[in-house]
């Protein structure tokens, strides 16, 4: 199965703290990997990374390490 197809039928899930629509979904796409994009641009780019590349990205997110 190619992986526009396994992205299509991917559960996405949305944080209860989305206010107007103006947020990420993240998706589980096997054990390790996770896949992210934003809710308002569904069809648009989607970033996929392994459980420890997630949690490093969200802690610079969170230090403002990012400029976002």
């Amino acid at each position: 199965m190619g992986t526009a197809r396994v992205l299509e039928s991917t559960m996405w899930r949305t944080s209860s703290y989305t206010r107007e629509g103006n947020c990420v979904q993240i998706a589980e796409l096997g054990v390790q990997v996770i896949s992210i994009q934003d809710s308002k641009h569904p069809d648009g780019p989607r970033l996929a990374l392994d459980r420890t590349e997630l949690v490093k990205l969200v802690g610079r997110i969170k230090a403002g390490a990012l400029d976002l």
